[in-house]
Parts: structure tokens; C-alpha cells; sequence
């Protein structure tokens, strides 16, 4: 029988929870002296079927890729953008069985997504809030985050059910779904909740060429402009290294395959000193993949428009600056240079330091868990 990508999407939603299902030591769902479900399961109870209706009622995202399950010995000539959910599940099964190499199945993910459409903004946290009436996941489209974020958590896992655990313990911060605790910022939010899968290594590389910039980050702001949620969260001053542009095709040997590479851009005020970040603002605006072509050369893969591609950091850089003293003169953001990330050698043991030995610990709005 085949399914819509909407039923799919819920009872792949449904699996999620089914594998998270709390125990209750033998002592039956219901409580007798109120005849209500047992407190410990009460929660999980109510996001399960919330998750399993809404998953019903609202239309699948295009995300979702429909066609029927392929035999396995034709998936590895078919994009990973065309998977549908059952064999995404069947992939990383078996990739984990021929590559036991982490940083190889993330390159080997990476590559096999290259062409997958690009487009903004994709994800949200439906069927769980509507603030943000996008999907949990999309496999058929990304933006750069959103193809980073599912290569990782593809890589270190070996079933959908893990995937999306995983994916969401990724993008939360604590791993608790919802659009306050999602990781908007990459350098204040995103790379400080994820430690436990990457480490921040621009100052060790950098050393004395490594250029400072400050942000001042404002939580409520954003969510109220974006979202319309009052919130209150206090404004906070971020300090910050990034490495300078016209160097960084050099670092070839220094970094790693799999390792994260973000795009630092900003606002370059004419006659500013550079180590003061020409006296303009930066920021976090990009996030790719690092990789080595054959002869060792460093490359980015990252989902920009039109779709993923793959370069090389030098022509990456090239095709941003070509039109720097134009952005210069506008007053527009452009390219300032780059931080680095190195991917933990054992991401999940670390998680599991964090999390405990069920990790990822994925908690729903309501309190149950994923």
C-alpha cells in the first residue's frame, strides 16, 4: 500500500514516538483511583496524538518527496532529495554498514544531496506550535543551515526514528521543540548549544591574524518581529574571532573533512581599521560543509541559490568578493571571513554526557517526549 506524504508524515511522527514511549513498570496506562492515564504518561499521551492529528489535518510539506519505496540497490544512483522517508531510513542503514568512518558519510551525504533545490526558511516546529507553521524536516529542499543540520544528524545515525530524534536535539537548544528555544543565532545559539558535536577552532587557527567582532543580540526583539511573541530575554553582548577571507584557502591541511564552516559577513565603514572590523557589524550569515578534492584542495558544500553545490573555498571566496568596493560604497553586507568548527571525534558518547544514556533528550512543548 503506498501512502500520501502527508500520512507518511504522521505515521513516520507516530514511529518517533512509539520509540520514545515512557515506561510504566508493569503497572498498566491508567491510573485506577482517577481513571485517568498515569501521570508519567499523560504528557506523552497528549503530544502523540496532537502530533498524529495535526500530522492528518495539515496539508504534507513539499518537503516531503513522494514516490513509492525503491529496492536499495537503486538508491545509490538516486539524489538524496528524492528519497521518500522509508528509504532515508533504509540508506542510513546501510551506509552505516559500508562506511564506518564518520567524517566519510557526511562528506558521502553531502555529495549525494548536491543539486537539491534551494529555498528559505523551510523548517518550523508543526505539528507542535503553529508560530512557525513549517515541518520538523525536508528532505526534498534546503537552505544552508537546514542541509547542514540534516547531513550531521544523518551521518550519526542508522534509522529515520534516530534521524529525526537526533535532528531536533540539534536545532533546540536542550534539545525542547519550540520557536523560543530554537537555535536562531548561529554564533550565540547554535554553536553554543552543540558543543557536544563540534568546537569552535577560529582563534587556534587564526593565532595574531584572528579579527574580533561584537554583536549585541536581542532575543525578544526578533521573536516579536518575527513571531509576534512577547518574551523576555535579556540583550546580550557577544564577543567573537573570525579569521580573515584572503587567507583561508591555505588551511587546506589544517581542516578536516566534515568540519562546519560559517560565512562571516558584515558592514565595512570606509577608512575603519580591519581589526576592528572596519568599524561595522558582523555576523553569522552562512553555513557549509568542509571537504578535499582529489589533489587536497579545500572545498565547501553548501546549499546557496540556486541549489547544493560543491566549490572550492577559493572560488567560493572569489565569487563573493568580485563586487566588494561597490558593496563597500552601498553600505551592503559582504564577505569578512570565516569561522571553523571541528567535528567531535565521538559526537554522541559526548552527548550522552549531557543527555544521559537514552539520548537525545528531545522534549515536546507540552512536556511529553520525542
Amino acid at each position: 500500500m503506498s501512502f500520501s506524504p502527508t500520512r507518511r508524515f504522521a505515521f513516520a511522527t507516530l514511529r518517533s514516538f512509539a520509540a520514545g514511549w515512557p515506561a510504566t513498570s508493569g503497572r498498566g496506562l491508567i491510573d485506577a483511583r482517577t481513571l485517568l492515564p498515569r501521570p508519567e504518561i499523560a504528557g506523552y499521551l497528549a503530544g502523540a496524538l496532537l502530533a498524529f492529528t495535526a500530522a492528518l489535518m495539515f496539508p504534507a510539506p513539499a518537503c516531503a518527496a513522494d514516490s513509492a519505496p525503491r529496492p536499495a540497490e537503486q538508491l545509490a544512483a538516486v539524489p538524496l532529495y528524492q528519497f521518500t522517508e522509508p528509504e532515508v531510513g533504509a540508506y542510513l542503514a546501510h551506509l552505516h554498514t559500508t562506511e564506518p568512518d564518520l567524517r566519510q558519510r557526511i562528506v558521502h551525504l553531502a555529495r549525494k544531496n548536491l543539486g537539491q533545490p534551494y529555498e528559505l526558511y523551510l523548517l518550523g516546529e508543526m505539528p507542535f506550535e503553529t508560530y512557525d507553521p513549517q515541518p520538523l524536516y525536508c528532505i526534498a529542499k534546503s537552505d544552508c543551515l537546514v542541509f547542514t543540520e540534516h547531513t550531521l544528524a544523518m551521518a550519526l545515525t542508522a534509522d529515520w526514528t534516530s534521524f529525526m530524534r537526533l535532528l531536533q536535539r540539534i536545532r533546540y537548544r536542550d534539545g525542547q521543540i519550540g520557536v523560543v528555544t530554537r537555535n536562531h543565532f548561529t554564533e550565540t545559539d547554535w554553536n553554543p548549544s552543540n558543543r557536544w558535536l563540534a568546537t569552535d577552532i577560529t582563534a587556534e587557527l587564526a593565532g595574531p591574524r584572528a579579527v574580533k567582532f561584537y554583536e549585541k543580540i536581542d532575543r525578544s526583539r526578533f521573536l516579536k518581529n518575527r513571531y509576534k511573541l512577547d518574551v523576555s530575554i535579556p540583550v546580550e553582548d557577544h564577543r567573537d574571532t573570525f579569521f580573515p577571507y584572503a587567507e583561508a584557502p591555505t588551511l587546506a591541511a589544517q581542516l578536516q573533512d566534515g568540519d562546519i564552516i560559517e560565512v562571516v559577513r558584515g558592514v565595512v565603514k570606509k577608512g575603519a581599521p580591519a581589526n576592528d572590523i572596519f568599524g561595522g557589524s558582523a555576523w553569522i550569515g552562512h553555513v557549509g560543509l568542509a571537504a578535499h578534492g582529489p589533489e587536497g584542495t579545500l572545498h565547501i558544500i553548501h546549499s546557496s541559490d540556486p541549489k547544493v553545490r560543491e566549490e572550492t573555498l577559493a572560488a567560493f571566496i572569489a565569487r563573493e568578493t568580485a563586487h566588494n568596493a561597490e558593496r563597500d560604497a552601498a553600505g551592503k553586507p559582504r564577505l569578512l571571513g570565516f569561522k571553523f568548527l571541528r567535528l567531535a571525534a565521538d559526537p554522541l558518547a559526548n552527548l550522552k554526557k549531557l543527555d544521559g544514556p537514552d539520548a537525545p533528550h528531545v522534549t515536546l512543548p507540552g512536556g511529553g517526549r520525542l
